[in-house]
């Protein structure tokens, strides 16, 4: 994390001196820090987090901050504050169902790790702020669009895996049906 992104960060804090001080003693430090005011968060299961993340990476697609809380097994996305609405409205707008979310804003905290946590910590940046972050009302549709996008293949996926348990079998039914083609 830059300088400048804990400047950011730490401005969410009740009192950023505090928190800039806490994480200059220690880098891995957790904070609590407010949401509403400079940022909003959707909190989803980490399975289904980790396919959004890395299909936004993917694609290149807008989107902020990312967190992983590895004992509760959820991912946060950072969205800016009062993008509830958009988010909302283009979930809404799309085909599928989204799956279990928590949308994290005023009146909410969420615990963020310090600039520096390190592998095996509960807290990790999967994309950490590197300053404040660019004002884009694409990041809320991209988010809701690949949240959805995502837990359809994961669904799919797991269809899979249920009438395919094993390598073998998909491979078995393979041949059956190359047999029965040909016979």
């Amino acid at each position: 994390m830059t300088t400048r992104g804990i400047e950011w960060l730490s401005a969410a804090a009740d009192d950023p001196a505090a928190c800039r001080a806490t994480w200059a003693d220690d880098p891995r430090a957790l904070y609590v820090l407010a949401a509403g005011r400079f940022f909003d968060v959707v909190t989803v299961d980490q399975r289904v987090g980790m396919e959004v993340f890395d299909q936004l990476l993917r694609r290149g697609l807008p989107f902020g901050p990312v967190v992983l809380d590895q004992k509760a097994r959820r991912v946060g996305f950072f969205l800016g504050s009062r993008s509830e609405e958009t988010f909302s409205h283009h979930l809404a707008q799309e085909v599928g169902a989204p799956p279990p979310y928590r949308y994290l804003s005023q009146g909410s905290v969420v615990v963020v790790p310090g600039p520096m946590p390190l592998t095996g910590d509960r807290y990790q940046w999967l994309r950490a702020p590197t300053r404040r972050p660019i004002v884009n009302p694409l990041r809320p549709v991209a988010l809701a669009t690949m949240l959805i996008a995502s837990a359809e293949l994961l669904a799919r996926v797991d269809s899979y895996s249920e009438r395919y348990p094993s390598a073998a079998d998909f491979a078995l039914r393979g041949f059956e049906r190359t047999t029965t083609d040909a016979g």
